[in-house]
C-alpha cells in the first residue's frame, strides 16, 4: 500500500535532525528505530534513547495515507543520502517498508509503532522563558567546551542552566577550568536549575539557526523542554549537586591586560606544535610590555613565541595547559581578551572588555 509520495529532502532533513540521538547499538532494539507518523498533510518524525527525545516534522504538506510506523534510522537516513535529489515513495506491506527513488528499490524491517517507547512530560513548568536560536546558540558556544568528557563526577558531564530574576546562566566545569555566560530577559523568572546532559547540549546546538526566530525552554522537576520552529526536545537532567561556581571567580587578580584574540590564539598553535604530547604545557612569561609563550617536550624541543601588549605591572611566570586556553581562544569571536594574573598558583581570569556576561576560569599547572 502507497503510503508516501514526497521529495527526498522533505524527508531526509527532518531525520537528520533526529538520527543523531539514535544508538546503533541498543539493549531494546526498537530504539535503533525511527517513529514515523503521518496525519493529514504532515510528517512527524521522532528519535529517544530513553534519556532525551527529539521530535520534527516537515514543513510542507504531503499527499499519502496516514500511517505509523518505526524502521531503522541510520539506515533509512544511509539510503536518503546515497539516493538522488527527486521524488521517493514510500510503500507497508506485512511488516516492511519498501523505498523507490527511481530505480532503486529498498525493501527495511518495521517494528510496531505501540511497542515504541515516549517520554512522557511531567509536571508543569518551574520556569519558562523564550530566547532568539542566535542567543542562546551564542551563550551555549561560549561555555559547552568546558564540559567534562566521562568523568566519575557525573554531574560534571554537562551543563548548568539556571535562571534568578532577569538572569539566565550556563556554567560548564571539568574541575581545571570554568565557563560562565549569562544573558538578561525583559521579564522576571523564579530562581530554578538544572543540569543538562552533554549529549542533549551538543544535539541542540547543532538544531539550533544563527537566526531571530524564538527558541522557547521550560525547566519542569527532572527534565527540560526546548520547542522551536516544528522541533521539539525533551531531555531528562542530571540528578546531582552543581559546584558553587562562584567560589572560583578570583576577584584580586591585579596583573591586567588586553590582547588580541586572534594573535594570541596563533602563537599558542605555533607554540603548541612542540608541547609534550602527554601534558601538553605552556609557560605565560608576562613582562613590563611584553608576553612570552614557551612550550618544551620530551625531546628537549623548544617554542618561544613574543606578544607585545600594554602592560606595565610586575613580572610573572605561570603554567597551562595549552588546550584549555585554545579552547576559550577557538570558540570566541570577539577581537580582544582581557586577561587576569594573581601569583603563579592562581587562577586566570578570561574576560571580554565592557561585556560582564561572559566569564573563564583557568586553573595553572606546574610544569
Amino acid at each position: 500500500m502507497l503510503i508516501l509520495q514526497a521529495e527526498r529532502d522533505a524527508l531526509l532533513k527532518p531525520l537528520q535532525a533526529v538520527t543523531g540521538i539514535v544508538e546503533r547499538r541498543h539493549t531494546l532494539p526498537i530504539l535503533s528505530n525511527v517513529l514515523i507518523e503521518k496525519k493529514g498533510g504532515q510528517v512527524s518524525l521522532l528519535a529517544t534513547d530513553l534519556e532525551i527525545q527529539i521530535t520534527t516534522a516537515n514543513t510542507e504538506e504531503l499527499s499519502g495515507e496516514d500511517f505509523r510506523l518505526t524502521t531503522s534510522a541510520k539506515k533509512l537516513q544511509d539510503i536518503l543520502r546515497a539516493v538522488p535529489a527527486g521524488t521517493i515513495t514510500l510503500d507497508q506491506q506485512d511488516g516492511r517498508l519498501t523505498l523507490k527513488a527511481g530505480k532503486s528499490r529498498f525493501n527495511l524491517q518495521t517494528l510496531p509503532a505501540d511497542d515504541f517507547p515516549l517520554l512522557s512530560v511531567n509536571g508543569a513548568a518551574e520556569a519558562s522563558f523564550t530566547l532568539a536560536q542566535r542567543e542562546l546558540k551564542k551563550l551555549l558556544a561560549q561555555v559547552q567546551f568546558g564540559m567534562a568528557v566521562q568523568d566519575i563526577r557525573y554531574y560534571l558531564n554537562g551543563l548548568l542552566l539556571q535562571t534568578e530574576g532577569n538572569q539566565v546562566r550556563l556554567v560548564a566545569t571539568d574541575g581545571h577550568r570554568l565557563a560562565f555566560s549569562s544573558t538578561a530577559l525583559a521579564d522576571s523568572l523564579p530562581k530554578a536549575e538544572v543540569i543538562l546532559p552533554r549529549k542533549t547540549i551538543l544535539e541542540l546546538y547543532k538544531l539550533l539557526q544563527d537566526s531571530d526566530e524564538p527558541i522557547n525552554i521550560e525547566l519542569l522537576s527532572n527534565q527540560v523542554r526546548f520547542s522551536f520552529g516544528s522541533t521539539v526536545i525533551i531531555s531528562k537532567v542530571v540528578d546531582g549537586k552543581f559546584p558553587d561556581y562562584n567560589r572560583v571567580i578570583p576577584l584580586d587578580n591585579d596583573k591586567l591586560f588586553l590582547i588580541s584574540r586572534l594573535d594570541f590564539l596563533h602563537a599558542l598553535q605555533r607554540a603548541a606544535i612542540l608541547a609534550n604530547e602527554k601534558f601538553r604545557g605552556v609557560r605565560l612569561v608576562l613582562k613590563a610590555g611584553s608576553l612570552s609563550i614557551l612550550c618544551t617536550n620530551s625531546e628537549q624541543e623548544e617554542a618561544e613565541e613574543e606578544l607585545e601588549i600594554g602592560y606595565d605591572g610586575g613580572s610573572l611566570e605561570i603554567g597551562f595547559n595549552i588546550n584549555y586556553l585554545l579552547d576559550v581562544l577557538t570558540n570566541l569571536s570577539v577581537d580582544t581578551l582581557q586577561l587576569a594574573f594573581g601569583d603563579g598558583n592562581r587562577s586566570a581570569l578570561v574576560t571580554i572588555p565592557d561585556y560582564p556576561d561572559f566569564k573563564y576560569i583557568v586553573m595553572p599547572m606546574r610544569i
